[in-house]
């Protein structure tokens, strides 16, 4: 792919890209995969959570991605028209929470434990949400590089262009 920016508009199927398109797109991501990070904390620090307020265990959120329209920075905005592209970003759809049932173990002198002594627990895995976690990690860091990326490509457009 080349970047170049003309005055007139790019045909469908070009090879024409716009740079500050690419940083909304990083830019969407970036947000989504940063929520996704905080409800994996959030499951990891509930995840001996035995009662919650609205009664029960804490049950596990999953973050559900979606696809949404790039972000129109000041820069896109202006750039807007050379490109017919249709780049489309990420967004976060919903946060669900999980419908698998909850542990339960005995322990008869919890404060929450039910008639038969047993005490309900969240059903999450330490190990997942780590993985979890690390894959949002790494996702964001990628993205980072691409921030970090397109912008060198728009300091040597420039330096080009002057």
């Amino acid at each position: 792919m080349r970047s170049t920016y003309s005055s007139r508009p790019s045909t469908k199927g070009s090879n024409t890209m716009n740079l500050f398109g690419v940083l909304d797109v990083n830019s969407t991501a970036l947000t989504a995969e940063r929520e996704r990070a905080e409800v994996t904390a959030s499951n990891m620090a509930n995840a001996e959570t035995t009662h919650t307020p609205g009664g029960g265990p804490y049950k596990k959120q999953m973050v559900v991605f979606g696809t949404a329209e790039a972000g129109r920075g000041r820069f896109a905005a202006t750039l807007e028209s050379l490109s017919d592209l249709h780049v489309r970003g990420v967004k976060v759809e919903k946060v669900v929470a999980d419908r698998a049932p909850a542990l339960r173990r005995y322990e008869p002198g919890h404060p929450d434990a039910d008639a038969e002594g047993y005490v309900s627990y969240p059903n999450i895995n330490p190990a997942e949400e780590m993985v979890n976690l690390m894959g949002a990690a790494q996702a964001y860091q990628l993205n980072v590089g691409a921030v970090q990326a397109t912008k060198a490509m728009i300091s040597e457009t420039i330096q080009i262009l002057t």
